[in-house]
């Protein structure tokens, strides 16, 4: 490389320097019309230029002879082995509330944002009149349960007939299922939370009328967050329940450590696949449903690899996978010679050698495109 850079500098030197003199005499010579001196000058450069040529060629030929490249040192290292799926961010938790009774919504006692418990009164549909005949009916109920009292006293003291006693008893069991009917019709026009959670939306406002199979509120917990996906029918036994997985939302920039927490038992007949639901925590309330989530499940690991960059594995014309060791490491300089390698997994831009390296060799890094074997490394 050195004497490149010399040849090169002395031929730009006397370039520059003879440029002006040469021209010179060649004007002259040529003004003289001496075709015999033209004719030799001609002969003079033309054995120049081809002095020139050679020296060219040789250089050329000593550079492909080098190549200047980067080299790593190859190390034992933890190889880690991912499945790489997509998946979407879900919960449990997230249902529209339908009104189970049809009628004006009288009240609505929450707004979009609000926090509410497990069974919070949401709001009230007009009853139509159904609690005033509760009334009557408890009414009705306390007659009843009164008559059957004294009957039974009056039976249990052998005065009246049996008929009497058990009319009594049969009216009065009648009326207290007829109220507590009448009581569960009347539990239909409240709206009631059915979990802890945001209300996110309400859907219909204060004052129309409702029926079912109408939305009233959409109402969300994000406290109990999953992600659920599909996965390849061969990694049946590799995936269990708490195995760790690395959830990353490209929304988010972030990457949250949730574990499998659920492992489907059917195979899916059209993809092969089979379903998994990851618990993710939410601590900082970030996630929402229906997020697109990339996880990475690590289904192989191997704690003492030599692990390569994949881009230095090369393929020869035998089909054979190779890399180029640097052998005879003198002040940044070496050999090229030629490995060939049994490798294993990819990941990450790294491959797993299980066989032609052994820790500590030097390897090529960058440049291996243009290094051959027995070439003389320059890094």
């Amino acid at each position: 490389m050195k004497k490149i850079i010399l040849i090169a500098t002395l031929s730009i030197l006397l370039f520059s320097c003879g440029k002006k003199e040469e021209n010179a005499n060649i004007d002259s010579l040529i003004a003289s019309k001496n075709l015999v001196s033209i004719k030799a000058k001609r002969a003079e450069l033309q054995t120049q230029l081809t002095k020139l040529d050679d020296a060219i060629a040789l250089l050329d030929i000593k550079k492909s002879e080098e190549a200047l490249v980067s080299v790593s040192v190859v190390k034992d290292t933890v190889f880690s082995h991912y499945l790489e799926v997509q998946g979407n961010v879900d919960t449990k938790e997230n249902l529209i509330i339908y009104p189970q009774f049809a009628g004006i919504l009288n009240t609505l006692n929450v707004i979009a944002g609000q926090k509410v418990s497990k069974g919070q009164l949401l709001g009230t549909i007009d009853d139509g009149g159904l609690s005033q005949q509760l009334a009557q009916m408890e009414t009705q109920m306390a007659l009843a349960k009164t008559t059957f009292e004294r009957q039974k006293r009056l039976w249990d003291q052998k005065i009246g007939s049996e008929i009497q006693y058990l009319q009594a008893q049969t009216n009065m069991i009648s009326q207290q299922k007829a109220v507590s009917q009448m009581k569960a019709q009347l539990g239909k026009t409240r709206i009631i939370a059915p979990f802890s959670g945001v209300i996110d939306e309400l859907i219909t406002e204060k004052g129309q009328v409702v029926g079912p199979g109408q939305g009233l509120i959409r109402i969300v917990n994000l406290n109990n967050m999953f992600v659920s996906t599909a996965v390849p029918e061969s990694y049946i036994g590799k995936l269990k329940v708490g195995t760790v997985v690395n959830v990353y939302l490209a929304s988010l920039g972030k990457t949250y450590v949730g574990k499998i927490r659920q492992v489907a038992n059917n195979i899916n007949p059209n993809n092969r696949s089979f379903g998994i639901e990851v618990s993710v925590p939410n601590s900082e309330n970030l996630l929402r449903p229906n997020q697109v989530a990339k996880l990475k499940i690590i289904d192989y690991t191997n704690s003492n690899a030599v692990v390569v960059p994949s881009n230095v594995i090369q393929v020869d014309g035998n089909g054979d996978q190779f890399v180029f060791e640097a052998t005879s490491i003198k002040d940044k300089t070496g050999i090229a010679k030629k490995v060939i390698v049994k490798v294993g997994k990819t990941s990450e831009n790294f491959t797993e050698i299980l066989g032609g390296l052994k820790p500590k060799t030097v390897v090529v890094s960058d440049g291996g495109n243009s290094v051959s074997e027995g070439m003389k490394l320059n890094f």
